[in-house]
């Protein structure tokens, strides 16, 4: 077994969403100034990153992200490649014939190459795809582009079939370099009360 990271490195460079909190973080003691140890402070988005969505994210009596069931994002995962244009959304026509032999999906659009040079024009998800995983018994949907719904969505449809569905989404993944196939997924959130997403260490391990 081997695992393979798809988490971003997250540093003063990494892209976030224009008008959310970039990501900063301050030395308080530095061992390199005489102090006994480095201690450090970071600001920024909960979005940063490779996230998962809480439903208060996109819904006003929606569930923080400490509430949300760990089994969404520790399992059997499948990972597809989608040959979508960019700036538009995936639709179940996309997935015909593919094969899903667990409950986590991730898929690789390649329409959000670099993470350091944020671009709109993104694929997402159609609210139809989601219902349609939904019923084929898929639980997670992550994709390597910052929302499954597009950059200028107001309504964010497929955010709401997520909530439709009680369904878990994973966003800002890296899958450039993974194949596809079946791997096991791990991708657990942090703890944190009130919040309507997580950073997450998004890593697969080979099965």
């Amino acid at each position: 077994m081997a695992l393979i990271d798809i988490s971003p490195p997250v540093d003063a460079h990494i892209g976030v969403w224009p008008g959310d909190t970039p990501y900063v973080r301050r030395l308080n003691l530095d061992m390199n100034d005489g102090a006994n140890l480095t201690l450090s402070e970071i600001n920024t988005t909960v979005h940063v990153g490779a996230h998962t969505d809480a439903p208060s994210h996109y819904v006003a009596t929606g569930d923080d992200i400490a509430s949300r069931r760990l089994d969404f994002y520790l399992g059997r995962c499948n990972v597809l490649h989608v040959a979508v244009d960019r700036g538009r959304r995936i639709m179940p026509a996309d997935l015909a014939g593919r094969q899903l032999s667990a409950p986590r999906l991730l898929l690789r659009t390649g329409t959000f190459p670099d993470h350091r040079n944020w671009n709109n024009d993104f694929a997402s998800l159609s609210p139809e795809l989601v219902e349609f995983l939904h019923k084929r018994g898929v639980i997670t949907i992550g994709i390597d582009t910052p929302s499954v719904d597009p950059f200028d969505s107001k309504e964010l449809e497929a955010h709401q079939a997520f909530a439709r569905n009680d369904m878990a989404i994973i966003e800002g993944i890296v899958l450039d370099t993974v194949d596809e196939g079946e791997y096991e997924l791990i991708a657990l959130p942090l703890r944190l009360i009130g919040a309507d997403a997580s950073p997450v260490r998004a890593v697969l391990r080979t099965l």
